[in-house]
């Protein structure tokens, strides 16, 4: 009986160092994971990035992780509208597959997300700022959201259901939550947070500290400010969102009493209303943030007032007053990135956390007249993508690599670890991150969805994007096609479609945009494409 106890007590020993064991070598495979943090702002243009070009902004917190990392120059999205952008980074497949083609889609969150992939292994997932899909977020351990696209000033926010308003600026509220959630987290676990600005979103609401910024600056115009759009389709003439549009109130912030009429459409729908809209905005403030406001603003509108502007004067006023805005949001981001990139230093977290900053598409500052986004042209189509990671990236690397942000998910997923499933339609990074990735991919699909709905009156259209080229069809209530030569003519001035010496070229990348189309799977949408779509694919 004895001999029996003391075997039954040597098996239970055995059986509980194999445990320990396994749990120990669990822990050790957890602590090698290395951290995420994903920075997203939003329409945030390369060009009001320093590290891309320093000629209209300096942020050097931002620099800071270029310096460490790598700077990606040909970073672009499959569909470039907020929502869509950001349900393609969570889910790595094109709008056509994850279900959110324009911003009145609801995301499906039962779906797979890398976040989901990570929590599952044992990180800590968490997502604070700005949400922007309608469903409440899948996957997050801790989620802290805006409201819809949420507010500059006072913010509510929904902390894992509960939802309070907050007083203060958001892009510092936003990056306060995030510090906070850092500091009180499971340092046992990995973790994967993602921090998501509302800035330098429109209406370009500045912090206080940085309301003057600019001020003594003249900002010139884009060259092709004045775009005449002779050699392009309908689609280029026949948007709303034309700078020179922009509304008084709502956009550039000047109270009523400075203006007889509000002018221009802002690219709004014509139910709205800019006047009122800017009323029930500046009503947010507190009493104390509307006097600090009206110390800055009251003097631009009474400036306004009496200079009487018209014509070319008012459309270049109306640039200014929207850019100086825009890079004052923008100072605020920085700021607060280095805050963050302060705190990972003096916590050790830095050598092993993947440091990401992007934007969920690019944005127009003026180039052919133009604010927003969602055009497949470069402004909009090119985002931002810097990475600092010590332990796999060397420290100011720049690559001109094809890239997108659909290969966000498949990067996270595999840097975690995991086999990168095969319905994420991206590639992971990381051969580019070591410098290794001699067999990259020579061209990028791209459709934009939204019309004739929403704003800006922007036509639907795909394309395909190479090293050299860029072919663009227009469709639904159109027939268009655009064709430009990247290298020759970088800011998209001259449609060579129809130019016959360039035919063989547009053959070309009709039949590599066709192959694209197949391999992503949206192939339904077009009668102009369809049926030769549909022939290849049943031949392979």
């Amino acid at each position: 009986m004895i001999k029996k106890y003391s075997f039954f007590l040597s098996g239970a020993f055995v059986l509980l160092m194999l445990f320990a064991s396994c749990s120990k070598q669990q822990q050790q495979q957890a602590q090698k994971r290395p951290n995420i943090i994903y920075i997203m702002s939003d329409d945030h243009a390369s060009k009001a990035i320093s590290a891309y070009d320093p000629s209209l902004i300096h942020t050097p917190n931002i620099d800071r992780l270029a310096e460490d990392g790598i700077r990606f120059t040909n970073a672009n999205v499959t569909n470039s509208l907020c929502a869509p952008s950001r349900a393609v980074m969570l889910t790595g497949k094109y709008s056509n597959l994850n279900g959110l083609r324009d911003n009145r889609d609801t995301f499906n969150g039962d779906q797979n997300s890398w976040v989901k992939m990570l929590q599952k292994v044992g990180y800590f997932t968490s997502i604070i700022g700005k949400w922007h899909l309608k469903t409440v977020p899948q996957g997050f351990d801790y989620w802290d959201i805006l409201i819809g696209q949420g507010h500059y000033y006072n913010p509510r926010f929904i902390e894992n259901g509960d939802t309070s308003q907050v007083q203060g600026y958001v892009t510092d509220l936003i990056m306060d939550k995030a510090l906070d959630k850092l500091k009180s987290r499971d340092t046992s676990k990995p973790f994967a947070m993602l921090i998501h600005n509302k800035a330098p979103h429109r209406n370009w609401m500045p912090d206080s500290a940085h309301m003057d910024l600019f001020d003594n600056r003249n900002i010139p115009l884009p060259e092709t400010f004045f775009d005449d759009y002779k050699t392009r389709s309908a689609a280029a003439k026949e948007q709303d969102m034309r700078v020179q549009d922009m509304f008084l109130s709502h956009d550039l912030k000047l109270q009523p009493q400075y203006f007889d009429k509000d002018t221009g459409t802002g690219g709004a729908p014509a139910n709205f209303d800019p006047v009122r809209a800017w009323k029930n905005i500046y009503s947010r403030l507190t009493p104390h943030q509307q006097k600090i406001w009206d110390a800055h603003y009251d003097s631009v509108g009474q400036s306004f007032q009496q200079r009487d502007l018209k014509g070319l004067a008012l459309a270049y006023w109306k640039y200014e007053r929207y850019m100086k805005d825009y890079l004052r949001c923008i100072a605020s981001v920085d700021d607060n990135i280095g805050r963050l990139l302060d705190y990972l230093d003096q916590s050790g977290l830095a050598k092993n956390t993947i440091v990401v900053y992007t934007s969920d598409q690019g944005f127009f500052l003026g180039e052919h007249g133009w604010f927003d986004k969602r055009f497949m042209y470069e402004p909009s189509l090119k985002t931002p993508l810097i990475v600092r990671y010590p332990q796999e990236i060397k420290a100011g690397t720049v690559s001109d690599k094809l890239v997108m942000n659909l290969d966000f998910a498949p990067t996270f997923v595999d840097e975690a670890g995991l086999s990168v499933p095969d319905a994420m339609q991206g590639r992971s990074l990381r051969p580019i991150f070591d410098g290794k990735a001699d067999n990259w991919r020579k061209g990028m699909y791209y459709h934009y969805y939204e019309y004739p709905y929403g704003w800006h009156k922007v036509k639907k259209h795909y394309g395909i994007k190479t090293e050299r080229y860029k072919l663009i069809h227009f469709y639904n209530d159109i027939d268009a096609w655009e064709l430009y030569d990247l290298k020759n003519d970088p800011q998209e001035m001259n449609n060579l479609y129809s130019i016959p010496a360039y035919k063989h070229i547009a053959d070309s990348l009709k039949n590599q945009l066709r192959e694209l189309q197949v391999k992503y799977k949206d192939t339904d949408f077009d009668g102009s494409l369809v049926n030769t779509t549909r022939n290849v694919e049943n031949q392979n």
